[in-house]
């Protein structure tokens, strides 16, 4: 019986314990949202190559802020040309964790030329990329991170060679987590290089980021001058980087943002056990001492039923 009512004891500390760590997060996740400043409409991107026109139930978080999101929020390293700014949902918080982002950057790689498009075998180089992480595991797994897979194609590449856009999505699993990755990514080929728009998500998040994609791919605007079109074989550079070549491009690389975003989530769970884990041990541990004590002064001290058999 005692055994019974210690359990359910541990039980309501336990659901208390879990009832304020909620509290304390939600309090959290609402301080950090009230922080941010979100813009809307017609958005000059700072390094002056075009614009994005923000879609509906969408909003925009200027660089600054969205530099810190991605490095104090969710662990990303600091480095050079890290988000032209971060495009969400309307209904969605930063830090939700059913929630996704694009991540807006710019590759000045030069102009990519398209001519291999119709005769790629989209198959055949899922395969390529998937041998190519295999072997970059060995040096991610030696440098102590999870090694990553490539599960397939969440969404076959398609590129619009009127629009100039191509988009595609791989699903990815690291080391041993539960919920798989995915990574969504647009391309819009300009003069100079590419504009590039990377899902954060998870493939939870597949349905509505399909969903929300056709409104995405519509956003972007090169400014005259940076289009595709204005390119000038006389005095630009062309890209060493194909059609093909963007899709099969650097996997770890593209896939880092989104899990630490996860790892975020995966730390506040550790605390609640850090914060309940003490008190369950308080309690069973008083129990376990009792029982030693008992079992060392029945062997001291043996029943008068072994003093008989003796």
């Amino acid at each position: 019986m005692k055994k019974i009512l210690l359990l359910f004891l541990a039980f309501l500390i336990h659901q208390t314990v879990l009832a304020q760590q909620e509290d304390t997060d939600q309090k959290f996740v609402d301080s950090v949202e009230k922080s941010f400043k979100y813009q809307y409409g017609v958005i000059k991107l700072g390094n002056g190559i075009g614009s994005i026109s923000v879609p509906k139930g969408f909003k925009y978080l200027e660089p600054v802020q969205a530099e810190k999101v991605l490095t104090d929020y969710w662990g990303n390293p600091k480095g050079e040309n890290l988000t032209l700014g971060l495009l969400l949902r309307e209904d969605q918080n930063i830090l939700d964790a059913g929630g996704y982002v694009f991540n807006i950057q710019y590759d000045e790689i030069g102009y990519v030329k398209d001519d291999d498009a119709d005769d790629i075998d989209y198959d055949e180089l899922l395969k390529e990329i998937q041998e190519e992480t295999k072997e970059e595991n060995k040096e991610r797994e030696k440098a102590g991170y999870e090694p990553v897979t490539i599960v397939g194609w969440a969404a076959k590449p398609f590129y619009d060679k009127d629009r100039k856009i191509l988009h595609w999505a791989k699903e990815a699993k690291f080391g041993k987590a539960t919920e798989n990755t995915l990574n969504y990514n647009i391309r819009v080929l300009g003069r100079k290089g590419v504009l590039v728009l990377n899902a954060i998500a998870s493939m939870g998040n597949l349905a509505q980021v399909q969903k929300d994609v056709p409104q995405v791919l519509n956003i972007v605007q090169f400014e005259e001058g940076f289009t595709y079109a204005d390119f000038n074989p006389d005095l630009d550079e062309v890209a060493t980087w194909t059609i093909g070549g963007l899709v099969a491009g650097k996997v770890l690389a593209k896939t880092g943002i989104l899990v630490m975003l996860f790892k975020f989530w995966k730390f506040i769970l550790i605390g609640l056990a850090a914060v309940a884990g003490p008190i369950w041990r308080r309690i069973t541990g008083r129990k376990e001492e009792k029982e030693e004590e008992m079992a060392v002064t029945e062997v001291e001290n043996p029943s008068s039923e072994e003093e008989k058999v003796s």
